[in-house]
């Protein structure tokens, strides 16, 4: 199955908010927030898990291929399928977020930056 190649929802900061706020919930204990240390899960981890603020992360990846990683999965990793569990829109913004991780508005950023409870 291909990836989307266009986006259904815009670039926004209400997207990105929201999308933080999906991260955070859903992503972060696997794959991480800025600034901040793994987690013990993303630790004990096989394959090791992407920390998708390191670096790069996906933010050269187009929005359409993270969102066909979030909605299908990835065999043979702890990357589940969140259909079902996310809507569209909810997978679309934290695709957002992700693809425009390096230039997002400051709110945003302070929110990604929280410490997670679970460590």
């Amino acid at each position: 199955k291909e990836a989307p190649k266009s986006t259904p929802i815009p670039a926004s900061e209400e997207n990105y908010a929201a999308g933080a706020h999906v991260y955070r919930t859903h992503c972060a204990v696997c794959h991480g927030l800025p600034g901040q240390p793994k987690t013990a899960v993303a630790k004990g981890m096989f394959p090791q898990v992407p920390q998708l603020f390191e670096g790069h992360g996906v933010t050269d990846d187009p929005a359409g291929e993270t969102y066909w990683k979030v909605s299908n999965g990835i065999r043979l990793t702890g990357m589940p399928a969140y259909t079902g569990s996310l809507s569209d829109t909810e997978m679309w913004q934290v695709s957002l977020l992700l693809a425009n991780a390096d230039k997002l508005p400051p709110d945003v950023r302070t929110t990604l930056q929280q410490p997670l409870m679970v460590q």
